[in-house]
């Protein structure tokens, strides 16, 4: 299962490390140095998991970990610490949000075993639901009732994006950068081929799939025996900078 992953870590050598690493397994990793960045990054994008370190500059960790509990939107977070062992230390960070804690240094096989058991916990992120769909993210399958419906990696990836989004317009150069991993804007009309493709396939589950004119692409925000629930917009990045860390 592919993970998209933020990571924040003071340690240069260390993040890109780790970084590396998950990236060698096929996860989307974004790595920052310091806590503004790490409030921008959540503010702008989702995450399945934030690696924290606690230790960033300014002593500001336990803030950050704030700002993920208020926008991460379900991210698990698993907090990396040189004071890990410390008992305070670990029921601050739990009672704070975090996930999971991770002494410093650490094995590359304990964290991403921890990444894992966190994923699996996850009760509304292993398995998204709308419309009648059910998408298992970690076994990579969809059905809808007793139908099982199968996509390619591509299609899977689009409408787990989507799903991840409900409700939210996604632009088609952001479902290229984060389906494709491309930042090229001449391609984004492989994302229109893509779509008729997942909707064909969805059949009369199709029209939960939602062309907005001009801007891109919304899965409705409906789920089974549900009613439409807004969605609250982010703050502009910019109030990050300036309040998000005060």
């Amino acid at each position: 299962m592919a993970l998209r992953i933020l990571i924040a870590e003071h340690e240069t050598a260390l993040g890109m490390f780790v970084t590396r690493s998950l990236e060698k397994e096929d996860h989307t990793v974004t790595l920052v140095g310091d806590g503004a960045a790490a409030a921008t990054a959540i503010a702008s994008a989702d995450y399945d998991l934030f690696l924290l370190d606690l230790d960033l500059p300014g002593d500001i960790g336990m803030r950050v970990l704030e700002v993920a509990r208020q926008l991460g939107n379900g991210m698990r977070v698993l907090v990396l610490s040189a004071h890990a062992a410390e008992l305070e230390t670990r029921i601050a960070c739990l009672e704070g949000g975090g996930d999971d804690c991770l002494m410093k240094p650490f094995a590359m096989r304990e964290l991403k075993a921890r990444c894992r058991a966190m994923v699996r916990r996850q009760d509304g992120g292993a398995v998204l639901r709308c419309g009648g769909l059910e998408l298992n993210r970690l076994q990579q399958s969809l059905e809808r009732g007793d139908e099982s419906i199968t996509l390619s990696r591509r299609e899977f990836g689009l409408l787990e994006y989507l799903m991840l989004n409900r409700g939210r317009c996604v632009s088609r150069a952001t479902l290229l950068e984060r389906v494709w991993s491309s930042s090229e804007a001449g391609n984004t009309n492989v994302v229109d081929v893509y779509i008729n493709y997942l909707r064909r396939k969805l059949g009369s589950s199709g029209s939960l799939i939602e062309t907005v004119r001009g801007q891109g692409y919304r899965i409705a925000g409906v789920e089974t025996g549900k009613l439409p629930q807004s969605i609250p917009m982010l703050p502009p990045v910019s109030a990050f900078h300036q309040t998000a860390l005060v």
